[in-house]
């Protein structure tokens, strides 16, 4: 009986539907790793950040040096240098770490120079004034900026820092040149197992997308929510 081209096609569309949903479980593993990376590194990148910042605007001299340095070096190389010299450079100097540990402080180190950068240009923008009103009250330095200045800085550098989340979800798949199986690693894993491409790649692509796609709208909403009327900061974030 003749087959027709027709029929062949949707014989194999049908089989790499099956195939698709077979790796779905595996892929999704390496998702739950991604998004852990993300948190993780986005969150301690921004408990790095804010300190880098004040440093850099209100200081002068060695500390403010050091910072700037700090900064410069982790925005000026790229990233996976920064993740080959933490996971392979430190043992060494007999420093060693495993890969999720490594691969997360180098995503840490680099993503807080960033923030670091963003949250910067938002005090900077907020108003000298409000911080010598605040001292006409009676608040010491540190309490004018923890109450006054700071969260207006955090609100102004929203835009900015929600494209550094949507970001990192995508950076986190340089880990796989140390074996870590996130999402990327996973694909890669299956595509060197089956020796199939398209149905593993495309797979991490279309759940990419949706996963950063979710990210900025709900990141659009949170900064509507907390905008200042009057007073807004435009979208940053990294160049390239």
């Amino acid at each position: 009986m003749a087959v027709t081209l027709a029929g062949l096609m949707a014989i194999d569309i049908v089989g790499e539907l099956e195939f698709i949903w077979r790796i779905l479980p595996e892929l999704g593993k390496g998702l739950v790793t991604t998004l852990e990376l993300t948190a993780l590194a986005l969150t301690a990148g921004l408990v790095l950040a804010v300190p880098t910042a004040v440093v850099r605007t209100y200081t002068r001299g060695p500390l403010n040096w050091l910072f700037t340095a700090y900064v410069e070096v982790f925005r000026g190389t790229p990233l996976l240098v920064q993740l080959f010299v933490v996971y392979y450079g430190l043992p060494e100097m007999g420093i060693v770490f495993d890969r999720f540990f490594s691969a997360w402080a180098a995503l840490t180190l680099n993503s807080a120079a960033y923030q670091s950068e963003y949250i910067r240009g938002a005090i900077m923008s907020v108003s000298e004034g409000q911080l010598t009103a605040a001292r006409s009250l009676g608040m010491r330095p540190l309490q004018a900026f923890r109450w006054v200045v700071l969260p207006q800085a955090l609100r102004l550098a929203l835009p900015a820092w929600s494209n550094e989340v949507a970001y990192m979800v995508k950076y986190v798949s340089v880990v796989y040149m140390i074996a870590l199986p996130e999402l990327f690693t996973r694909g890669a894993m299956i595509r060197s197992r089956t020796f199939k491409v398209w149905s593993p790649m495309i797979s991490v692509a279309v759940i990419y997308l949706g996963v950063v796609i979710g990210i900025t709208r709900v990141m659009d909403y949170v900064e509507k929510r907390l905008r200042i009327p009057g007073l807004e900061s435009g979208h940053g974030g990294r160049e390239y």
